[in-house]
């Protein structure tokens, strides 16, 4: 017998118990599938344990600096990594319960375990069960991929994987200097492990601009990190020890030797067991759904939400995309993700924040733009708590004299860009930040200044 609903959801990551709710509190049937666990990739395998374990590093790097700060501490600073599980462990599975009883108090919505399949555009197969739903929406995540050769004869970490460490390996070898790799890299050498980041291309996190790559890879250097760029071939073999890494980089020894492999080259969608041609919906060459600016597919009855949809592989983008379709659906907005100016950060220390244009993509448009730009070195706070690494960089134009983009690689950075966004979602000139009086002492406080002494961009 078919179940009838207004509404089926698969997957339960950020964006779908949020639109379930929605959908309930509207007085809509809802039926909300999750083959694995609810939360998705954010709760379970990204940000809460990542962010978990990466505070854990922090208080590691931290204590061995004691002296730095006057505070002496007698013997080594020892990292009990199944200790750090353990922690990262409870706070994962706290923001599971309080999602699944969220979940629970919806009337109208049902949760349903397993593997979803279309059967139609409004018919969805779990198991034995067949559901039908007026609208349909897709949440379903991505998961990690590589395309290194050799990786399926080594014993490979993936993002996933390597949350389950019970013991901290000797030597990591991280293969991909970007976002995930570079903080897996800082945690785990931290931790106490050696670190060898291997990437492709000439320098780590190349969408970057240049500026941002060399002043992360320096402070990471100078915590022993040590990187492979160039590396043209890279290839993994078992041994006796663990893993070797070809890497056939123009400098350097040839294969890096590690007890252990983590694979950050990349997320592929999990699109490609839910028979999607049979609802019409279409993908592109990497299987990503295909959606308009309002996240509908080419079915009708169709919807994309978060990383499936390929507009952002991030939880905040997933969330966005959850308000985009429930206010356009129930409350006749017009919202649009093509509305959204990029925004990220990359959980490094310091922390490495940026959003709208690149200095290089500001460049390449032609546009007139000012630039400022100040070291960390002269923040007061960074200073004061010993961490002055770093830069803040922004870039307006010169003839609305509204924000392009903006860059800080520093302490406090991720909270502190988030005035320079505010002020570009409500389209105000630069001025509006340049003449504000921010309190002191922060890390925010050099904004105006630096909006106050901008420069014609060279």
């Amino acid at each position: 017998m078919t179940e009838r609903y207004d509404a089926i959801i698969i997957g339960a990551g950020q964006a779908g118990p949020a639109l379930a709710s929605r959908l309930n509190a509207a007085g809509q049937t809802v039926a909300l599938i999750e083959r694995k666990l609810v939360g998705g990739t954010c709760v379970n395998v990204g940000c809460t344990p990542t962010k978990a374990m990466v505070a854990s590093a922090y208080a590691a790097h931290l204590a061995r600096r004691g002296n730095d700060y006057g505070v002496r501490l007698d013997g080594t600073v020892r990292v009990d990594l199944e200790a750090v599980m353990a922690r990262k462990n409870g706070i994962v599975e706290a923001s599971r319960k309080g999602l699944l009883s969220w979940i629970g108090s919806m009337e109208r919505c049902t949760l349903i375990q397993g593997q979803a399949v279309f059967e139609s555009p409004t018919t969805v197969r779990v198991g034995d069960r067949l559901l039908e739903g007026a609208r349909i929406f897709l949440n379903v995540g991505a998961r990690p991929m590589s395309t290194v050769e050799g990786h399926e004869g080594v014993p490979a970490l993936t993002s996933t994987t390597i949350l389950q460490l019970r013991e901290l390996p000797q030597h990591l070898a991280v293969v991909g200097g970007s976002f995930i790799g570079l903080e897996f890299a800082q945690m785990f050498r931290r931790f106490g492990s050696e670190v060898t980041v291997v990437e492709r291309n000439p320098r780590i996190i190349s969408r970057q601009d240049e500026d941002a790559s060399s002043e992360l890879r320096a402070i990471m250097e100078a915590e022993g990190i040590r990187f492979r760029t160039h590396a043209n071939c890279i290839q993994l073999r078992s041994n006796q020890r663990g893993v070797t890494v070809s890497v056939d980089c123009e400098q350097g020894e040839p294969e890096v030797e590690a007890s252990h492999v983590l694979l950050a080259t990349g997320r592929r969608p999990n699109t490609d067991d839910l028979n999607l041609q049979a609802a019409g919906v279409k993908m592109d060459a990497h299987g990503f759904v295909i959606t308009d600016e309002h996240l509908r597919t080419a079915s009708p009855t169709v919807w994309a939400m978060g990383d499936c949809n390929g507009r952002g592989a991030f939880t905040h983008t997933s969330w966005n995309d959850y308000e985009i379709v429930a206010d356009n659906l129930l409350d006749g907005g017009t919202r649009s993700a093509a509305d959204r100016i990029p925004a990220y950060a990359l959980f490094s220390d310091p922390p490495l924040a940026h959003i709208g244009m690149t200095e290089t993509e500001v460049r390449q448009s032609g546009k007139p733009a000012l630039i400022g730009k100040r070291p960390m070195s002269r923040v007061g706070r960074a200073v004061e708590k010993g961490e002055s690494a770093g830069f803040m960089k922004v870039l307006v134009d010169a003839e609305s004299r509204r924000i392009l983009g903006a860059t800080i690689l520093g302490v406090g950075g991720d909270e502190a860009i988030h005035c320079l966004l505010t002020c570009m979602y409500s389209r105000q000139t630069y001025d509006l930040v340049a003449r504000a009086v921010h309190i002191h002492p922060t890390v925010s406080e050099l904004l105006p200044t630096i909006l106050q002494e901008l420069k014609p961009l060279a």
